[in-house]
């Protein structure tokens, strides 16, 4: 086991890994839609929807891997109303189609509307 770390990618926001190599998997956590230096991007839940994309390729990239070995994502949304816009960006990012979760949660950290976590192979 040995984790990821991206210079692209949003850093983390505790004591946690970007990503962590396991058994030729590649778990990546939680990213929320924040530049390589930390800072929130603001913008529709589409341009909030990318950045998490980006950090999430990012982290892939570091790992020797790419989008297209995804197999599994969560998506998670403080609201519901953001799923359609949410949608439109991530069939553009996810155009394999991996398994996938969208929940509703009461609140992300940082105050962020969404937040992308998947499991990649190497």
């Amino acid at each position: 086991m040995s984790s990821v770390t991206a210079k692209d990618a949003c850093p983390p926001a505790g004591p946690y890994s970007q990503a962590i190599r396991a058994n030729g998997q590649i778990f990546v956590s939680g990213q929320i839609p924040a530049d390589s230096t930390g800072a929130l991007v603001t913008g529709s839940i589409g341009e909030l929807t990318q950045a998490c994309c980006n950090n999430i390729q990012a982290i892939l990239t570091a790992a020797g891997s790419e989008v297209s070995k995804i197999v599994k994502v969560n998506v998670f949304l403080t609201d519901m109303a953001n799923f359609a816009e949410m949608n439109a960006t991530y069939e553009k990012f996810f155009v394999h189609k991996p398994a996938r979760s969208c929940v509703a949660v009461h609140q992300l950290p940082k105050g962020v509307l969404v937040e992308i976590e998947c499991i990649a192979l190497e």
